[in-house]
């Protein structure tokens, strides 16, 4: 086929550098693509001007040659050199011409969104406790998580990324240096945790992340942090999907929080949510992970923040959320409401229970009516009103006080409404949901280890899924036993040390101590020192399913030294028992 012949006239101009866009979905605070749309430009750019500024001896096509002239006029300075830079630095011949590129502005772009700066990355090495060998720990292991800075030199993170912490460093953004932390503060419930850095060094430039108010749904929220998968910040966006009372998996309670759409991996717990306007609106802290859903992630609000930083600097330590300690019912049910002799406009909720140690239980009484608290109306369902359109489980207004602090509760009991002023407290468990960093209690006679019952421990004898997996009397006493008392512990046996003296009692484990000699077994302290002080012949031990233990006292105490040196333990109780 023959070759069309081309017009004389112009040549055609050459085609143009293509150059690669990378669209972000958040462009405001992305550094690599500014930097990267800079870099492209200058490439084409020196692409366009090489073919301009060639000298006519190099293009020998048909047409009239270009003048050049006017373009020598225009750069004077491509006269004087014989170079040309390129975009990574090096020089290029180019006939007689020489384009002086700029650097990028690196520092115009890092500046984009300044409350980034403050976003810090938290690397802590953990120690945790053995609860299977009570009076040793687990080999240590390494996490990084995110956290930001607040005024006051202190940084906000998640209390998971420093629990049972070794040590805790923090490492700036654009920095190489790791700077040694303080752990101030660990708020278990709320997931928060405070630290503080001594080097002066860390703290200059960095402007603190101011706090916002809690956002709308629908508001943009931005997740900036560190997660697993690089070393530079990563920024997610989102909107707020939903708000409510969520259940805070580390604390194992139920505070306020919000849902967002935005991806939340491994390693951004500890990072802030920034709305629109720069400001923190909330903490990074859990994800739902489930085959049906799919970025679901969770943020600790402003309110829970502020509450856990005004609960510290109050009281100078962190001393938790208080509750309500009863449980109750809804009154939904018309017929109910009648029984309970409410009027047709009274609303409320039913006790069920009351926790003997709650201050609550010396005024309160089993089917009273919860009409209001602290002049909040309570609905049938037990919400009050939040915002616009919206309502919350009335727990958020117990929520918002802190400990030791008074509450006016209304209540309506046969037909009559009455008034109480309560000192308000916070939880005790019978089974507690963490053990607050501290090494576990245990106590061994004659190859028996008893020990406290805790949620770590099941967690750690039975996994993730102990509440399917522990034995159903203990998942009885964790999910509706309340403790008697302030003091009151679930003392078992975890397991027993193979001896000549325990010989046919080698299968019982995590069995429930009821009583010695006849008398209840309290806590472990007071099991210890029933055993210590015993006179008898025999030590008996009534335990669960009608089980008992019968052994020689004498016997018993003078075989635990020779156990002890068998499986290398330093000592036959913990320290906190020998006080």
């Amino acid at each position: 086929m023959e070759e069309p012949k081309r017009k004389r006239g112009r040549k055609p101009k050459a085609p143009k550098t293509e150059s690669m866009d990378f669209q972000f979905t958040n462009p405001g605070p992305s550094t690599t693509a500014t930097a990267t749309a800079a870099a492209n430009d200058v490439v084409s750019a020196s692409a366009a001007e090489l073919t301009e500024g060639s000298p006519p001896s190099a293009r020998r096509g048909r047409g009239r040659p270009r003048k050049i002239g006017k373009h020598v006029e225009k750069s004077p300075e491509r006269r004087s050199s014989r170079f040309m830079e390129s975009s990574n630095g090096d020089a290029r011949h180019v006939g007689a011409v020489v384009v002086p590129e700029a650097p990028p502005r690196w520092e115009s772009v890092v500046r984009v969104v300044p409350s980034m700066d403050a976003v810090v990355k938290v690397f802590c090495v953990h120690t945790e406790p053995n609860f299977s060998l009570p009076w040793q720990r687990k080999r240590q292991y390494s996490s990084s998580s995110s956290g930001f800075i607040i005024e006051g030199r202190r940084v906000l993170t998640n209390a998971h990324s420093v629990e049972h912490h070794t040590q805790v460093k923090l490492k700036k953004r654009g920095s190489d240096t790791k700077y040694l932390a303080t752990v101030l503060a660990i708020g278990t419930e709320c997931d928060i945790a405070l630290l503080a850095v001594n080097d002066d060094e860390f703290w200059d430039g960095v402007k603190p992340v101011e706090f916002g108010d809690l956002p709308a749904l629908q508001d943009a929220v931005t997740v900036v942090g560190y997660p697993i998968g690089g070393d530079t910040i990563s920024v997610t966006s989102g909107v707020v999907s939903r708000m409510e009372i969520l259940s805070y998996v580390h604390g194992s309670t139920e505070l306020l929080g919000l849902q967002i759409d935005a991806a939340i991996n491994s390693g951004n717990s500890g990072g802030p949510a920034i709305n629109d306007k720069g400001k923190c609106v909330g903490i990074a802290f859990q994800s739902l992970k489930h085959e049906d859903v799919e970025n679901i992630g969770y943020v600790i609000p402003t309110p829970v923040i502020m509450h856990f930083i005004r609960d510290y600097e109050k009281n100078g330590a962190y001393t938790g959320f208080p509750i309500l300690g009863v449980e109750w019912q809804k009154m939904e049910n018309p017929d109910l409401r009648v029984s309970m002799g409410m009027g047709p406009d009274q609303k409320g909720v039913r006790i069920r229970r009351i926790e003997p140690t709650a201050p609550e239980s010396h005024v309160l009484k089993p089917s009273d009516v919860i009409l209001s608290f602290d002049g909040v109306n309570i609905a049938n369902d037990g919400t009050v009103p939040f915002r616009h359109g919206e309502r919350i489980g009335f727990s958020y207004l117990v929520s918002q006080k802190y400990t030791g602090d008074n509450a006016v509760v209304k209540v309506l009991r046969n037909s009559q409404i009455l008034e109480f002023c309560i000192k308000l407290a916070i939880h005790k468990r019978l089974i507690p949901a963490h053990i607050k960093g501290r090494p576990p209690s245990y106590y061994i006679i004659g190859g028996f280890v008893f020990t406290a019952v805790s949620v770590p421990y099941l967690r750690s004898e039975y996994g993730k899924d102990y509440e399917f997996d522990a034995p159903v009397k203990l998942l009885d006493k964790h999910l509706y036993s309340m403790a008697q008392s302030v003091d009151e512990q679930l003392v078992v046996v975890a397991q027993v040390l193979v001896a000549d003296i325990n010989i046919g009692y080698e299968e019982i484990v995590n069995t429930q101590v009821l009583s010695l000699n006849g008398k209840p077994v309290k806590n472990l302290k007071s099991l210890a020192t029933m055993v210590e002080s015993c006179d008898d012949e025999f030590l008996k031990f009534e335990l669960e399913y009608q089980q008992i233990v019968v052994l020689q006292t004498k016997t018993a105490k003078a075989a635990t030294l020779d156990i002890l040196t068998t499986h290398c333990i330093p000592s036959a109780m913990s320290d906190d028992l020998k006080t």
